[in-house]
């Protein structure tokens, strides 16, 4: 019960009055607070999902052998990473689960401080919470000073490209991050959901470098998991379809506990994330939706006044008018859009605002004329 009355109110019931407000305008409310997928989910994973609709058994928690096979293809083909053992990768029920309960399957507790980027998904702070750990924002190695038992945090977030700030972290970064890790000691997990929805012109690779890359991880995923989700790049949100991947010991660990627990994905669902990683065409159709939307909306922002700052990947636009982070929800609630503050995110970000692109393109579009009327 303690952890629990730790737990920070839910930021999100605070919107409330902003979206009353922005409901009553003419057309009613374009709603970008949340990155929630309003697409159709790919006819190739319907079918998958239709097939094995017939599931009588208890499906593994460890996932079929197809499904770690299909991961470890699309690391390879998708990521640049060539050497992820299917022994070392696990079906998740969404990735937000993991980020929740990753310091508990760890072991960790109180005294163990798990270190997370000052503008950041709620949920890494929420997880440390829920384990009885000490939650600690590491914005950057050197903040942590001299380093003891004692203050050396037991697992280090990262999450790139980020979530909100669309800020992707290059291998030169993920490197240091990694040899730093190694040599204290550290479990570095990487949240890494956005990574197909690059936009960054002249971008090297397919995708942006995953924390398993071996120019970041010298070939090595000792102490390493990445964490991904196809609920972005798949519209695969109300399938809770996610993975973990990387250190086989540390997947190992996780699924010992997990089986205890029953934190199992269902069968259907992972016949379903199995096709999904099969089909890079329907990753690319998403891609040019979203981009489109961004096209419109980026501009629109811009000419509203707002400075839209990272937004390198991604599903949002990090903006900021120079004013407290409210003030900016209020005006837009004016022209019936409601967005996030970025003090959702960490007080860091206090004097921003997330935008969602996940609204159809007729919402986009209203959004744009009402923020260019």
């Amino acid at each position: 019960m303690s952890a629990l009355r730790a737990l920070p109110d839910f930021p999100w019931d605070s919107l409330a009055p902003y979206k009353e407000r922005a409901s009553a305008v003419s057309g009613g409310l374009v709603d970008l607070s949340v990155g929630t997928p309003v697409d159709p989910t790919p006819a190739v994973v319907q079918d998958a999902l239709t097939r094995a609709a017939d599931a009588p058994g208890y499906p593994l928690t460890y996932g079929t052998a197809a499904l770690r096979e299909a991961v470890a293809g699309w690391f390879a083909r998708r990521r640049g990473v060539t050497d992820v053992d299917p022994d070392g990768v696990m079906p998740t029920i969404g990735s937000k689960e993991l980020v929740a309960w990753l310091p508990t399957l760890l072991g960790l507790g109180p005294g163990d401080l798990v270190g997370f980027p000052g503008v950041a998904y709620p949920t890494y702070d929420v997880g440390a919470r829920l384990a009885g750990a000490t939650p600690q924002v590491v914005d950057g190695l050197a903040a942590l000073g001299p380093l003891t038992s004692a203050t050396t945090p037991k697992l280090l977030w990262l999450n790139s490209p980020s979530n909100p700030t669309g800020r992707v972290l290059g291998v030169e970064h993920l490197a240091k991050v990694v040899a730093w890790a190694r040599e204290h000691g550290v479990v570095v997990a990487s949240d890494e959901c956005y990574a197909e929805l690059d936009w960054r012109q002249g971008s090297t690779g397919p995708t942006t470098p995953s924390i398993l890359d071996p120019r970041v991880c010298a070939g090595s995923h000792e102490g390493l998991l990445a964490v991904y989700s196809l609920s972005k790049q798949s519209n695969l949100a109300g399938y809770r379809a996610a993975f973990v991947a990387g250190d086989v010991g540390l997947v190992r660990r996780l699924l010992e506990v997990r089986k205890h627990a029953g934190m199992i994905v269902p069968w259907p669902v992972q016949q379903s994330l199995t096709a999904a990683l099969g089909d890079d065409a329907h990753v690319a159709e998403q891609k040019a939706r979203y981009a489109a939307r961004r096209d419109v909306l980026r501009p629109a922002v811009e000419g509203f006044g707002l400075r839209v700052e990272h937004s390198d990947a991604g599903l949002y636009l990090w903006a900021t008018r120079d004013e407290e982070a409210w003030a900016t929800v209020d005006a837009l609630a004016s022209r019936g859009i409601l967005v996030a503050p970025g003090a959702f995110y960490g007080k860091a970000g206090g004097q921003h605002v997330r935008i969602a692109l996940t609204a159809t393109d007729e919402r986009i579009a209203l959004a744009a004329d009402r923020l260019s009327d």
